[in-house]
């Protein structure tokens, strides 16, 4: 149901509101969980412990005034009356609270430093007798309150009771002894316990997997009435020919990916895979390997990247090993000169163009190819589904190729990309040596300057990573422009700094990588742009400012440009952070180079969201369910999909398998 159905009775003010955390629709609503529940219960003076949580009711004693240090930072302080002791409170953050009137009543939530001084972590002006139990606390954007969440939320699920649809079939919720989804829900947005919570959480799980399955099987089933290609035909001797004169041996894992994909494309059926391996194994041999055999077939082939970078680095990796076997390949990206692009656009629609590599450019209508074959996604979590369709659909029955630098493991993998056939190469090219990498608890690298220097001194290059481009006051953190100011005077002696970020054009992006390649610029400031693409062989040392701002797998991302040759590279994580979740999870990197363990870890602690770009890409974020965790509830949910569909006329299965179809259609599917 629309958010602005008169039924519901919300306020234009409170549709607004929800749209900007992207709520649309009452399911949305609904669904919109929780991240934690705060328990309230009064502490006892008695029970009062140094650096533990305190809640306490009192009376404010003293005018708040409230104090700036910093950009975008404050402390506003207190006195409160409360438990016969005079408390001294302070909040940060919240300016707001020099409103605080003498002798309001007000209920204190923080964190006790002895001496009858709190740190609060929130407060309100609510009797504590009224709050005590759990309350749930929802993501929120600045300017939305959590009682705006609530209420709205309560509204919605009081004006829909008895029409909330009950769509897991009856046999699977008495068989594993599942709420129905009315009170599944009541208990997860107002619980009376933690037990209530839990008791939901199996149920909107396991409702979660099964209808994750169900989309992926029914596209799967789709795709397979699609009707078949025709196969491929080329001389494999050829292709063998090619991988056999490389000055290199291929592993075991990248000749049997050559070997799937080669399949593939003889296959009557279009091919549809993900290359999946770490950074470095080889994935873009395998992807040469397919490009060659697709135009001995005579298709022409398109490589899609994410940036203009890895563009054109594809480009000449991909010219150097093809164009000496008669194939013509050429690049298209926004940067381009016009009359580059006119000459490109008229050869790749007269067919005089083999492979073509580009960015989004590719996607453009005036890209016209005279017989598409083959498309390949590098990066893949970086293109949304729409995207990747855009470009399948230049061609007829076009076989496609994904590849992740982003690996997990296989069981992972087979859950989160079940509609995909999935090469894994594990096994890294013999002699590739393991960057050091060193935590810093501190955002400066003063106290590795010396190693810094002489890595200077001795002709490698050096990259500074900041998560920013600019000094902004809604994101604390340290800024390319500030840090490329900083460094220019710090090393005005022992070589000279460039700058690079998004925000540049691409000519002068192109300026300043060149530059940096050639050796001219020997610490270069940048963004994550460097993160994929950057080849440079010399640069063997990296800095990375606000460490703990990043995914892991991103980190390791970055990481892998300092080890593209024999010689050892250097990365130095700097953070002030003094979370201990988020210092663990950096130490992940400090002991680990698998880029298999660190993205297990990525999944497991951020959820596959965030690690593989699955709002863009089309794979679905759970919400609830945790890919690592619940292996047991996935298992079943898996099952339990199958037999759903294999029985799809059972009136029983006849909800889910509507409202499934019905996502896949507004999706446009989950994925390609």
């Amino acid at each position: 149901m629309k958010l602005d159905d008169k039924r519901l009775k919300l306020t234009p003010k409170r549709i607004e509101m929800l749209k900007q955390l992207g709520i649309f629709d009452t399911d949305a609503l609904l669904s919109y969980y929780p991240f934690r529940y705060d328990e309230i219960q009064p502490t006892a003076y008695a029970d009062f412990r140094l650096k533990e949580r305190v809640v306490f009711e009192g009376e404010v004693i003293s005018q708040a005034k409230s104090f700036r240090f910093g950009r975008g930072r404050s402390v506003t302080s207190f006195e409160v009356m409360a438990l016969d002791h005079v408390f001294r409170i302070s909040i940060f953050n919240r300016p707001w609270a020099k409103q605080l009137g003498m002798n309001q009543r007000i209920t204190i939530i923080g964190v006790y430093q002895g001496g009858d001084k709190v740190t609060a972590i929130s407060y309100n002006l609510k009797p504590l007798a009224d709050q005590t139990g759990l309350i749930p606390v929802y993501s929120v954007r600045s300017g939305i309150t959590q009682r705006s969440i609530h209420e709205c939320i309560r509204h919605v699920f009081t004006a829909m009771q008895g029409s909330i649809p009950e769509e897991v079939p009856s046999v699977y919720r008495q068989a594993y002894k599942l709420l129905n989804r009315s009170a599944a829900l009541q208990y997860v947005h107002f619980p009376n316990s933690r037990m209530e919570v839990e008791q939901a959480y199996r149920t909107l799980k396991y409702e979660e997997f099964l209808k994750f399955f169900l989309s992926i099987l029914l596209v799967k089933q789709q795709n397979s009435m699609a009707g078949a290609k025709p196969p491929k035909h080329f001389d494999m001797a050829r292709v063998q020919a090619l991988l056999a004169a490389l000055p290199f041996a291929l592993t075991k894992d990248q000749s049997s990916a050559v070997d799937d994909v080669l399949r593939d494309l003889q296959s009557a059926q279009p091919m549809y895979r993900l290359v999946q391996g770490d950074v470095g194994c080889g994935k873009t041999l395998v992807a040469a390997a397919a490009l060659y055999a697709n135009a001995l077939a005579g298709y022409q082939g398109a490589l899609l990247a994410p940036t203009e970078i890895l563009a054109q680095q594809h480009e000449k990796s991909v010219k150097k090993l093809l164009e000496s076997a008669g194939i013509r390949v050429d690049v298209l990206y926004s940067g381009e000169k016009p009359a580059q692009k006119k000459s490109v656009l008229t050869d790749i629609a007269q067919g005089r163009i083999d492979v073509l590599i580009g960015t989004h450019s590719i996607l453009q209508d005036n890209v016209v190819f005279q017989n598409l074959g083959l498309v390949i996604a590098d990066e893949q979590q970086r293109f949304g589904v729409e995207q990747r369709r855009a470009l399948r659909q230049k061609g007829t029955m076009v076989d496609f190729l994904l590849m992740s630098a982003t690996p997990i493991p296989r069981t992972l993998a087979s859950t989160l990309y079940g509609d995909m056939d999935i090469s894994t190469i594990q096994t890294m090219p013999a002699g590739r040596r393991t960057p050091q990498t060193v935590l810093i608890q501190e955002n400066s690298f003063r106290s590795v300057l010396d190693q810094v220097r002489a890595l200077l001194k001795s002709g490698r290059q050096l990259y500074v990573i900041c998560a920013a481009v600019e000094d902004s006051e809604n994101y604390d953190a340290r800024n390319v422009m500030d840090i490329y100011e900083s460094l220019k005077k710090l090393f005005q002696n022992d070589c000279e700094v460039g700058v690079l970020h998004g925000r540049m054009s691409s000519e002068q992006k192109q300026a300043v990588m060149k530059r940096f390649a050639e050796g001219s610029i020997g610490v270069l400031v940048s963004t994550t742009v460097v993160e994929v693409g950057m080849n440079v062989v010399n640069a063997t040392g990296m800095i990375v400012y606000d460490a703990d701002r990043f995914g892991l797998s991103q980190l390791h991302q970055l990481r892998g440009r300092i080890q593209r040759g024999s010689e050892q590279g250097y990365c130095w994580l700097l953070t002030d952070s003094k979370d201990e979740k988020a210092l663990e999870r950096l130490q992940v990197l400090v002991r680990s180079n698998d880029g298999f363990e660190i993205s297990y870890e990525d999944l497991r602690l951020r959820g596959p969201g965030d690690i593989l770009g699955t709002r863009q890409s089309g794979v679905p974020d759970f919400i609830l369910g945790n890919i690592v965790e619940d292996t047991k509830v996935i298992a079943q949910a898996r099952k339990d999909a199958e037999f759903i569909l294999n029985h799809a006329q059972n009136p029983d299965n006849a909800a889910i398998l509507n409202a499934v179809q019905q996502k896949n259609s507004r999706n446009a599917s989950y994925i390609d």
